[in-house]
This record gives structure tokens, sequence and C-alpha cells, in this order.
């Protein structure tokens, strides 16, 4: 009964959340479309010609808005799940931490990239701690693999929830990155405990 009553209520934010109306009329897959637009409005991350990694990219609306509004950029996502095609996209469907993927990605790009966008998160539990923990994990990897593919002055930016990580991938970030920002995109939803930190300049 009470599954019943969630997945209700789940329908229901789904039906008057004004993101979700907006992006079936853009056309993108999710949602999640506009945390990844409004992060570039504030912190200018994407431009034309850029090589970029979008990790856990399913459904694929990352990687539709990259592919619709930049000019000649190089770009790949993957996930775990499959992806259905996009657009100037190149897609993966395999696990990124291992070494299998982590080659097929550097050997598709062929050089050090400009920025890597992630959106990943474990299907959720229902308990809090235990998500933000292994999400943060997510995030930690998605960060070291980062650090192998980026440019000097490249960009990483990652979802995490606030818990155990957060202040681990902040102080990483602060260590290899000469920016470091935390920011909650206007669209992410109120009663989640998502955030995002923006890396900018490797050093």
């Amino acid at each position: 009964m009470k599954k019943n009553r969630i997945s209700k209520n789940w329908i229901n934010k789904q039906r008057r959340d004004i993101y979700v109306r907006q992006s079936k009329i853009e056309g993108f897959r999710s949602r999640a479309v506009y945390k990844l637009k409004e992060i570039n409005q504030k912190f200018k991350i994407l431009k034309n010609g850029q090589s970029i990694l979008d990790l856990g990219g399913a459904p694929g609306s990352w990687s539709q808005y990259l592919s619709k509004n930049l000019k000649n950029a190089k770009l790949l996502t993957i996930d775990l799940l499959e992806i259905e095609e996009i657009k100037d996209v190149k897609i993966i469907h395999g696990d990124f931490t291992e070494e299998k993927y982590k080659n097929e990605i550097k050997n598709f790009f062929n050089n050090k990239i400009d920025l890597v966008i992630s959106d990943m998160a474990v299907n959720t539990s229902g308990n809090k701690n235990l998500d933000a923990m292994v999400t943060g994990e997510l995030a930690l990897n998605a960060m070291n693999f980062s650090l192998e593919v980026l440019k000097t002055n490249g960009q990483f930016v990652t979802k995490i929830f606030m818990g155990t990580s957060f202040n681990e991938i902040v102080s990483n970030s602060k260590k290899y990155f000469r920016e470091t920002n935390v920011f909650k995109p206007p669209s992410s939803r109120k009663d989640s405990k998502e955030t995002f930190i923006i890396s900018r300049n490797l050093r």
C-alpha cells in the first residue's frame, strides 16, 4: 500500500513539475537538461569546439543539449544503461571505471579533453545516508578519471549528495583545480539532497 502511495505521489509531482513539461515541449529526454543549462548560465563551462565526456549520461538529455547547442564539439557519453542514438554523440554502453571502457574513451578522443560532466547517482535505496555515500564514491571515481583525461585548465562538473563524501570531494577539487564552486541549480528539486561541484582550471 505504501509503495502505491509513493508511486502516486511521484506521478502527481511529475505532472505538476514545470521542468518535466518544458522538457517534453523542447524534445529533451528528461528534466535534468535544465540543471546543465543553469550550471552553464552561471559558470560558462560550455564553448564551441570543445571535447566533452558525459559520464552516466542516460537517458541522454545532457548530451542532447550539448549536441544541439555546440558547434564542432567532440562528444562522448557512457552509461551502464542503454542510451538511444543522439546526433553527433558517440555512445558507449559500459562502466567507465573498467579499464576496457577507459581505454575506449581515451582512444575515441585521442587527446586530452576540455570538460568532464557527470549527473550520475545510484538508484535510491530509501536510505539517504547510504545513497549519499555510494553516489559520493561515484563522484570521486569520476573526478579521478577526469584527472587522467583532462587538459591543463580543463573542467569537471559532478553531482553529489550532501553526506559523508562531500567534504572529501570538495577538498580534492581544491587540491587539483584552481577554482571550486558548489551550486544547486534552481531546477534541482527542493527536497533533493543533490548539489553540484564545478571544478575549473585543472592545475
